[in-house]
């Protein structure tokens, strides 16, 4: 994942039973993913790295912390990390409450490999989708804050459409003046073209 600028993906798993914890540990190294156990929601949430992509697997019914109040606890700070959440029949309805507050997933006890396996995949593949587009809206971010207060006002009226003469005009600056600052915008935001350019600057502004 390095050359994308992200991390390798973990799959953390949070479960107050040492026995599900190997299990599901081997289970997910299976398939080639990295994994990181916790014993409680608390250690968790020391331990975690915003922004790291993967998903997190936690039971709902945990002493301390319940795999629910984890979730709302990730979702309070502004985490996005996908929660899949392990229930037994009787907390079906706390594993419902926590998909009305945007948990993943649920899966029932007891699950089969397959599909706890396909729901992990599929929220570690949605997770790392969403932090690309996280990382690329933040490159953007950082060459528009490059550009100097001239620039910003050239790219508006380039983004807005208008030609060249009438920039000039609006500015009090000759065409060759525009000009320049338009070839400048265009080397700081690495656009290929006019289309690129302002695709970049329609999908931070509408972000």
């Amino acid at each position: 994942m390095g050359s994308s600028g992200l991390n390798e993906p973990v799959v953390y798993v949070v479960d107050d039973d040492p026995a599900v914890l190997d299990s599901v540990r081997w289970l997910v190294e299976s398939v080639d993913l990295k994994v990181e156990t916790y014993p409680s929601g608390r250690d968790f949430l020391d331990s975690y790295q915003p922004h790291q992509p993967g998903c997190l697997i936690a039971d709902v019914r945990m002493p301390g912390m319940s795999g629910l109040e984890l979730q709302q606890e990730l979702s309070a700070r502004g985490y996005g990390i996908p929660v899949i959440i392990i229930t037994g029949h009787g907390d079906l309805p706390m594993a419902i409450q926590a998909m009305k507050d945007g948990a993943y997933d649920f899966i029932q006890k007891p699950f089969g490999d397959q599909a706890l396996i396909d729901t992990v995949q599929k929220a570690v593949e949605q997770n790392l989708a969403t932090s690309k587009e996280r990382l690329f809206l933040q490159d953007i971010q950082e060459r528009l804050n490059k550009l100097t207060p001239r620039e910003k006002e050239v790219l508006d009226q380039v983004v807005a459409g208008e030609p060249n003469k009438r920039i000039a005009g609006t500015l009090g600056v000759s065409e060759k003046t525009v000009e320049a600052h338009r070839s400048k915008v265009m080397e700081k935001m690495q656009a290929k073209s006019l289309a690129n350019l302002i695709k970049m600057v329609v999908v931070v502004d509408t972000d």
